[in-house]
């Protein structure tokens, strides 16, 4: 067996039942075992829940429990569904659906259009905000883009939760919508926007959940189809299960119980469009024989980051938060979360920048690092600090990597030269499957350097390195493999929406980033007004932007910046505050720290649930401040350092460097990046303090004990001026 069948991209498939159960831990061993009847899975971020329920149906056809064609996994983004049919066909279970609600109920309307209702199914409207403004005018009312886009919104909000225009005003006063317009105006445009539809021969998104489930209640014997073809349902993200994704999931069920549902109540972040934890907190109500699995083991974040997050939650209230899980990572401890205040908002940015530049030029790659922020509209002063300093980004949520057109002409492209390389001389001289890949790429506009600057032609050509890159990996997986291997592997992806790795800085908002992770997360704007934000006023508004900061926290693996700045611009009134949500938990801050009531323990329960335990409570830290001046310190760096960037240092430059040679030594023997080593801040605090003993060098922060142990003896001998390994009073 060679090291490329050991590759993360293309693992090679377990060769028994068995073999899908090794590398599992017990809590997700127990996911993957429990085949028969009703389970709940209730996951924290970073805990391994799509391979917990990937590794279940994989499992099942295996042993032969599960027939393939009798299995309807559900999630809710296209970009998961892809995923999680790329996970099933790598572990060897390829033929099982893995759709998002809309896809699977559109395929059955599809089908039984013609048997049900009779004729060629209406047309599916791709984006309803041109009917909703076409009857906007019919009703003589005027609406701004924003109150077209919030009314499209409620019209949305209405279908999913099964609401009809005639009840929408009472409906939005009990649910508590911030309604754009009048609820009366919205009512009668959603009205006149349902008469277009039926004139036009239309139907939108919501209509075909509501004409699929019209049709399984009206049609008992179509019911039954549906039902004889999937006999075991499993459905991801259930706290965001809308009331109508719920009919429809009932409907497919009928009388029977083979049903796991995976969720996490603290990541429900979508509730303004219907989406609803109540389900996954009832299913033991509704299931009282149901097998819950808790999964609380996180493999994403370091300890650091897992214990920010844990103290978010700690200071939650209302019913998900009685449910909360409290994590524990699994991983080694990291750099402690680093927080930054700034004047205004490009300060921010910029700040942002210098640091992404710092961590660029230290080896981390682009692609490891996303700044995020709380509405979209923060992204264009990130975008333009990105771009002065240089740095490649991506916008997430912007066009679909095998949508892009220089990959759907790099798709033609390698398709062509699959068919009749033999006869292209750009392929003469290319031994292999990279080169083959490279060489036709070339003739796309693909370049062994990156064109400089960050606009549009260097996002197209970073889309082609992807391929590139891909084409490497995928060679070394499968040694053997031809051009027209890789061209079959790009349409499965293309499929699966599976695409590769784009080399840039990721800037998303918070509710985009739902499902990723990075190495290095900024958070940004975190400051009262947007983080709650302005509009967020009810408790149940205020506890969702809570868990909203709570999913961007556990996007990240090691490195996490908060920031937030006092005022908008530049010259600008500084009367901002960091946001209350960071209060008690950031450095120098005050406030309730964490409370009882977290579902600590992972494992398995069967029966109903006992009262929970008692939380320890946190200690509070105590205040940083500038051993120069005095000022508190509230970035990391800086409290390192024990003072500000700016007062005077009376640092040994020439231990720094004797440091810094030394560290970058050790990162090339370890292969890591030198700040996996010691950051520069942490050698600039050890080069200022010059320690003598081990424990003056465990007082210094961003040392810890891992480190200690493994880098001390050199570091205290290279302070001592000896070289590392030389004993005291050696030549």
């Amino acid at each position: 067996m060679t090291a490329a069948t050991h590759s993360p991209l293309f693992p090679q498939v377990p060769d028994s039942a068995d073999a899908v159960l090794e590398g599992l831990d017990p809590e997700q061993r127990e996911v993957a075992t429990a085949l028969h009847g009703p389970v709940c899975v209730l996951a924290g971020a970073g805990t391994g829940k799509t391979r917990a329920i990937t590794h279940r149906i994989a499992y099942g056809v295996r042993a032969g429990i599960l027939q393939p064609s009798s299995v309807l996994a559900v999630t809710f983004t296209n970009r998961a569904a892809g995923e999680m049919r790329g996970r099933l066909r790598q572990l060897g279970a390829g033929g099982v659906q893995a759709r998002t609600f809309h896809s699977a109920a559109l395929r059955q309307l599809q089908y039984f259009w013609p048997k049900a209702i009779g004729g060629s199914m209406p047309r599916l409207v791709d984006r309803k905000i041109q009917l909703v403004a076409d009857a906007a005018a019919a009703c003589r009312i005027r609406l701004d883009r924003g109150e077209l886009r919030d009314t499209t919104g409620e019209i949305e909000w209405s279908k999913v939760t099964q609401t009809v225009p005639a009840d929408y005003a009472l409906a939005a006063a009990k649910a508590g919508r911030d309604t754009p317009r009048d609820p009366a105006e919205i009512a009668q445009l959603y009205s006149a926007y349902e008469d277009l539809k039926r004139e036009r021969g239309v139907i939108d998104f919501e209509d075909v959940l509501l004409l699929t489930v019209a049709i399984l209640q009206d049609r008992h014997d179509i019911a039954e189809q549906v039902r004889s073809q999937y006999q075991h349902f499993v459905v991801d993200e259930y706290q965001d299960v809308s009331p109508l994704q719920q009919r429809l999931l009932e409907l497919w069920l009928g009388d029977r119980d083979n049903l796991c549902v995976v969720g996490d109540a603290s990541q429900t972040i979508y509730s303004f469009t219907g989406a609803t934890p109540d389900h996954l907190l009832d299913f033991r109500i509704r299931h009282p024989g149901a097998t819950v699995v808790k999964l609380v083991r996180d493999y994403r974040s370091t300890p650091q980051v897992v214990h920010l997050a844990n103290g978010l939650l700690a200071q939650a209230r209302g019913r998900a938060a009685d449910h909360r899980l409290e994590l524990i990572s699994q991983r080694e401890a990291g750099p402690e979360p680093g927080y930054a205040e700034y004047p205004d908002e490009p300060a921010e940015a910029e700040g942002a920048a210098r640091r992404i530049r710092e961590l660029l030029d230290s080896g981390v790659p682009a692609s490891e690092i996303a700044v995020l922020f709380r509405t979209n509209s923060q992204s264009e002063t990130y975008e333009q600090a990105l771009a002065d300093a240089g740095i490649p980004y991506q916008l997430r949520g912007a066009e679909r990597f095998f949508d892009r057109p220089e990959v759907r002409k790099a798709g033609i492209a390698l398709r062509g030269a699959a068919r009749f390389g033999g006869n292209d001389s750009l392929l003469d001289d290319a031994v292999d499957l990279p080169s083959q890949v490279r060489a036709v790429l070339s003739g796309e506009g693909w370049t062994s350097e990156p064109p400089a600057g960050s606009g549009a032609v260097r996002e197209r050509w970073e889309s082609l390195a992807a391929l590139v890159n891909l084409a490497q990996d995928f060679a070394a997986a499968r040694p053997a493999a031809t051009l027209g291997d890789l061209v079959a592997e790009l349409d499965e992806r293309a499929s699966a929406q599976h695409a590769p790795t784009v080399q840039g800085v990721t800037l998303a908002s918070l509710h985009s980033a739902k499902g990723l992770e990075w190495d290095v997360v900024f958070l940004v704007g975190v400051a009262e007004g947007m983080m709650p934000i302005t509009y967020a006023k009810t408790d149940e508004q205020i506890e969702e932007e809570r868990r909203l900061l709570y999913v961007g926290v556990t996007r990240a693996r090691e490195h996490l910046h908060v920031s937030w700045s006092l005022a908008r611009s530049p010259g600008g009134r500084a009367n901002r505050r960091p946001s209350r949500f960071l209060d008690g938990l950031r450095p120098g801050s005050t406030g309730t720290a964490g409370r009882a009531g977290a579902l600590r323990s992972g494992g398995v329960e069967r029966g109903f649930t006992s009262r929970p335990q008692a939380a320890p409570r946190r200690t509070q830290r105590t205040v940083a401040r500038c051993r120069v001046c005095g000022r508190t310190l509230t970035d990391a760096g800086e409290m390192k350092l024990m003072r500000c960037e700016d007062c005077p240092s009376d640092m040994d430059e020439g231990l720094y460097e004797r440091l810094r040679e030394w560290r970058a030594d050790q990162a090339q023997r370890s292969g890591q990046p030198a700040f996996c080593v010691f950051t520069d801040k942490t050698l600039m605090a050890i080069a200022e303090s010059s320690p003598e003993e081990e424990g003056d060098l465990a007082r210094i922060p961003g040392v810890g004990v891992r480190k200690l142990h493994r880098y001390g003896a050199d570091v205290l001998a290279i302070c001592a001026g000896r070289e590392p390994g030389e004993e005291e009073g050696g030549h």
